[in-house]
């Protein structure tokens, strides 16, 4: 295994010291690492990949350094279009490393949302002719790899990507790890949206750990999973979602269930759900200011006044609350079933030690909810 620190030293070694991207499972023993040991300047967790990729280009246009991006391999989409129109070889020729998180690898057993993306991984990255190199897990491979990357980065100013497989890095722990204040858990707080919806509401939850509880919570109180579109891949979106559901079935009352991160992520939904404002959708996003599903790493969820843009996109009742008793009044609220609502629920970080996976399919998932959306 690859300890991140021994990375961490090629790429400063290499002249990279800027760090841009969105964390994910397989990174995040390095993410935890660059976190503790780059200055804050120098590290920014972004909103998105596109993002990322932006950062980077901007950094190099006032350094002229080499910069490296990462993601899991579903942010490889968010990466295209920023890539390819303004940082490829064909148009600004902006060079970068791209540290991809290798999801639902061929041969190795995931969970379906990446299985697709899995399989497509080098095939994008040759598409886009970025050469790329599977990441060694032998440190003694490292220095040649790293050696053939730089050597083509800077002969073309252009990309090279590492793809790097499940187990590659070696454990680190976040050192920088700052409590998030709240008080309930992000699961009370979903039990208490879930048990107060009548019968006809339906859940748009997003990935992650939401989901997983929203699923579990379902099973503990002896309901059924038809009535929850349990949004497993594509982070960011379960919101618009959630809105093309909304704006069809006005009859029923339509719960999205997001989080800070995949709120953040795609922020530009809530300018359009604003814009349209159907009084019988309410937008909770469930805000712990962690990516909590792929380590802990912050978001900007707790610096920034979600209530205050929400309020600013259209939204007709927006409310922060904290405690369980604020929560329960919110729900209660007549205005909360009649009008667009956007409820901020500030969370504590985690989740329990055995918290489990949907065991229905997402194809299952679709269809039962589909017949139970049926007028």
């Amino acid at each position: 295994m690859i300890r991140p620190s021994f990375f961490y030293d090629l790429l400063i070694k290499n002249g990279t010291d800027f760090f841009a991207g969105v964390p994910d499972s397989l990174l995040k023993n390095f993410c935890a690492y660059v976190t503790d040991n780059a200055p804050a300047s120098n590290h920014i967790i972004s909103a998105n990949e596109g993002s990322a990729t932006g950062l980077a280009t901007g950094y190099h246009l006032a350094t002229g350094k080499i910069p490296m991006i990462y993601m899991q391999n579903s942010g490889e989409g968010n990466m295209v279009n920023p890539l390819l129109s303004i940082a490829d070889p064909d148009v600004y020729s902006i060079p970068m490393l791209i540290v991809i998180g290798w999801r639902g690898e061929p041969g190795v057993h995931d969970e379906p949302q990446h299985v697709k993306q899995g399989k497509v991984t080098c095939d994008l990255l040759d598409a886009m002719k970025v050469p790329y190199e599977v990441l060694s897990d032998n440190e003694a491979d490292l220095p040649a790899q790293f050696e053939k990357a730089y050597k083509y980065i800077k002969e073309n100013n252009a990309q090279y990507a590492f793809v790097i497989r499940n187990g590659t890095f070696d454990e680190y722990k976040l050192q920088n790890n700052i409590p998030v204040e709240g008080k309930m858990s992000r699961e009370e707080a979903i039990e208490k949206i879930m048990l107060s919806a009548d019968d006809k509401t339906a859940f748009i939850s997003t990935t992650g750990m939401i989901s997983r509880e929203l699923y579990e919570l379902r099973d503990k109180h002896n309901m059924a999973h038809d009535r929850d579109f349990l949004t497993v891949g594509g982070m960011g979106h379960a919101s618009q979602i959630a809105l093309g559901v909304a704006l069809q079935k006005r009859d029923r009352q339509i719960y999205c269930l997001d989080g800070d991160g995949a709120s953040i992520m795609q922020m530009g939904g809530m300018a359009t759900i604003g814009s349209r404002k159907p009084s019988n959708y309410v937008h909770f996003v469930l805000n712990n200011g962690a990516h909590d599903s792929v380590g802990g790493q912050p978001t900007v969820g707790r610096e920034i006044d979600l209530c205050v843009i929400a309020e600013g996109c259209g939204y007709e009742n927006v409310v922060k609350v904290e405690t369980p008793e604020e929560l329960d009044a919110v729900l209660h609220d007549s205005e909360t079933k009649e009008k667009l609502t956007f409820i901020e629920v500030l969370v504590k970080k985690g989740a329990r030690k055995d918290l489990g996976r949907p065991k229905s399919t997402p194809q299952e998932n679709k269809k039962a909810l589909m017949e139970f959306l049926k007028d």
